[in-house]
């Protein structure tokens, strides 16, 4: 006599057999901390820390625009009041969910008031290497801070 089984059946124990395999392999329940930190990663369409940190860096410029999930927050003009006659705009994109330099663009605006008109200037290169820098560091304190309270 011979034993036929469902197909059905055959293809749900060859699953449970695969998914079993897969969690021994990772060694079962432990995660990697890294792994951990990345899960907190995607509850958004790009890079939270990053996300968070361009948030905190810009926040004190007044927000035109923020899409989480496309990556991208605008700011509008910015006087500092340091600098009569002066104000910035800034854009900030995300371009990825990894937490790397190369995930991260940002663009600024100025201008100035001349003659009661605000006039296009160029921005200096290092405003924004460091706008970049700064959002950077903020964003790989957050993934420290997030990776240690897991222990």
């Amino acid at each position: 006599m011979t034993l036929q089984f469902p197909a059905r059946l055959l293809a749900s124990a060859a699953i449970v057999l695969a998914l079993g395999g897969l969690a021994a392999c990772s060694g079962g329940n432990k995660r990697p901390k890294a792994d951990l930190a990345a899960s907190k990663v995607t509850t958004i369409g790009v890079n939270a820390y990053l996300w968070r940190a361009s948030l905190e860096t810009l926040s004190f410029m007044p927000l035109v625009q923020t899409d989480s999930n496309g990556g991208v927050i605008v700011t509008d003009w910015y006087a500092n009041p340091n600098a009569v006659g002066e104000r910035m705009k800034v854009t900030v994109t995300i371009l990825d969910q990894d937490l790397r330099a190369d995930a991260l663009r940002v663009a600024a605006s100025r201008q100035v008031n001349q003659n009661g008109q605000w006039v296009e200037v160029p921005v200096q290169a290092a405003t924004v290497q460091k706008l970049e820098e700064i959002i950077l560091t903020k964003a790989r304190d957050l993934r420290r801070m997030a990776i240690g309270e897991q222990d």
